[in-house]
């Protein structure tokens, strides 16, 4: 068998579709598993072993690297696929995975794709039921609605798994002896400026990790996010340093050897989920139910219900409904959570 799954980006949505490869990986052993996916978001498949291949395209001319997308469809097209999933639901996504000339072509119907005209590409759409990628009522998790559309190849998947390969780097392993050894995991960042907890509340919040379990923090950052983050480390000084320039890579490793991770619903924390760090996770525009972290005892402090921004880049209020949260609503719930891994360490 020979199989393609089409996710371009972004980086937490990538996160979210790896158990489909990894189950697919599981049922078909000897199955030739690729993936398409856009050249600013390749490196978290580089932790994934499932894979046979990652045919990565340079579908922006900022990106490096890449196929351009008339090479990346030959590839696809000579590879001969007899099944394409396309994970995305864009019709960019969907005309891709038609494109490759599989056989099959399975996609989430048009009620549910991001873009509905993008069912119109696919031989077979798997309709997961529910009130669409939008609905305020659908409480399942993306990762569980993706492992359902293997429903199609009649695979059940009762508990989903990541499987990544996660390489320590030199900086990384500097970074956690800086500070110890065990650490706690902040990050500022987000691509939605909604999804932002303010700087100053993450630097009182390492402060309080520091007095209360003797715990520095480790502040993450991405690209043009270096400036929120020497705010959390100038906010609380003494008890939080900066992480140095990370890869995907080190992002995971990070997140793998932390006592516990904040960070709002962003790429970084979907990495953390999938490595089973300890995590609590700060919720506004987008649902914990839907986005949030799968670890039966994570925690999550969320405005999702009160949000009138849902799934808005730009909070259209004065006032965003993150700010409700105090820092002591979150360092209770990183108090509970860490009690919880204390109890699993046993």
């Amino acid at each position: 068998m020979r199989f393609l799954i089409v996710r371009l980006g972004a980086l937490g949505d990538i996160v979210h579709a790896v158990p489909v490869a990894v189950a697919l990986r599981r049922a078909y052993p000897d199955a030739v598993i690729d993936w398409v996916v856009s050249a600013r978001h390749r490196e978290i498949l580089d932790l994934v072993p499932a894979l046979s291949n990652r045919i990565v395209v340079n579908d922006r001319r900022a990106s490096a690297g890449g196929l351009s997308w008339p090479s990346a469809i030959g590839r696809l097209r000579a590879a001969r696929y007899d099944v394409a999933l396309d994970l995305q639901g864009l019709i960019k996504s969907a005309v891709v995975a038609r494109l490759s000339g599989a056989r099959r072509v399975i996609g989430f119907s048009g009620n549910y794709a991001r873009e509905s005209l993008a069912s119109r590409f696919y031989t077979e759409a798997y309709d997961p039921g529910g009130a669409g990628v939008r609905g305020a009522s659908d409480t399942r998790h993306v990762v569980r609605i993706n492992l359902g559309m293997l429903e199609r190849l009649g695979l059940q998947v009762e508990q989903p798994e990541f499987d990544l390969e996660v390489p320590r780097s030199a900086s990384i392993v500097q970074a956690m002896e800086r500070v110890g050894g065990r650490f706690a995991l902040l990050n500022t960042g987000a691509a939605w400026p909604n999804k932002r907890w303010p700087a100053a509340r993450l630097g009182a919040l390492a402060r309080e990790l520091q007095v209360r379990h003797a715990l520095p923090s480790i502040v993450l950052w991405g690209p043009g996010e270096r400036g929120l983050a020497e705010e959390v480390v100038a906010a609380a000084p003494g008890a939080a340093v900066l992480a140095p320039e990370t890869t995907i890579a080190d992002i995971a490793a990070l997140a793998q050897s932390a006592a516990v991770m904040v960070s709002g619903d962003t790429g970084p924390a979907h990495i953390a989920a999938a490595v089973g760090a300890p995590l609590v996770g700060i919720y506004g525009p987008t649902r914990p139910e839907r986005n949030g972290p799968l670890g039966a005892d994570d925690e999550c402090v969320s405005r999702a219900a009160v949000c009138q921004c849902h799934h808005l880049r730009q909070c259209r209020l004065e006032r965003m409904c993150l700010l409700d949260i105090e820092v002591t609503e979150v360092m209770a719930a990183v108090d509970r959570r860490l009690a919880s891994a204390e109890r699993q360490r046993g």
